[in-house]
């Protein structure tokens, strides 16, 4: 592995980057105010998961072909845009839940769901996988005893680890915030609209990112 300076420097940075707000944590947000903690917690769980294609496609160097195929790369951003797009746009079409007496929860089938999509999300993110490419190289020893293409799983593992902990503290925050505020049916819609207005920005957002 790289020598303990390189390591350090490579926490601070990694650190920097996971506990800055990003889409990631507007995202596990967002799920969580629309449908719940368990949700939310599942919604972290699947961009953590989906987190690992982009790290073995470094590893594996596959990042590459985004850079040597455009159109690609394109093709993939404005699938994952439009899908984020469309995830706001069931938000905010839902009806009004029936009030339980837990309302900030949503239906047995949501926390499963958010899995599901939260995977996809984050797999058709290909700003992800030329992160992952660009930053975990400058970490890596090729002295080292350790393969590249080994170092860059660990270094990836870790940095995963690292930005999915900011999102479970966004959902832990999001859901506290939610409970204060979800105490009739009219906050309830009003907590769902902003989730699925913020899904729909970012979709935007990463649509017209260049």
């Amino acid at each position: 592995m790289p020598p303990i300076e390189t390591l350090i420097a490579f926490f601070i940075a990694t650190a920097i980057f996971a506990y800055m707000p990003g889409p990631g944590m507007l995202y596990a947000s967002a799920q969580t105010l629309a449908k719940g903690h368990k949700a939310g917690m599942m919604a972290a769980l699947g961009l953590h998961i989906g987190g690992y294609a982009h790290v073995v496609a470094a590893a594996l160097g596959l990042a590459l072909l985004f850079e040597l195929v455009p159109p690609l790369y394109i093709a993939l951003k404005l699938l994952g845009a439009g899908y984020l797009i469309w995830l706001g746009v069931q938000m905010l079409r839902t009806r009004k839940a029936r009030i339980t007496a837990d309302p900030i929860e949503a239906t047995a089938h949501s926390p499963a769901r958010a899995f599901r999509q939260s995977v996809l999300v984050e797999v058709l993110n290909p700003k992800t996988a030329l992160f992952f490419m660009a930053f975990l190289p400058q970490f890596s020893d090729p002295s080292a005893a350790l393969p590249i293409w080994a170092q860059l799983l660990i270094l990836g593992s870790i940095v995963n680890i690292m930005f999915s902990s900011g999102d479970v503290i966004c959902v832990v925050l999001a859901s506290r915030i939610a409970r204060l505020v979800t105490q009739s049916n009219r906050a309830t819609e009003r907590v769902k609209a902003l989730a699925g207005s913020i899904l729909i920005g970012l979709g935007l957002a990463v649509a017209i990112d260049r």
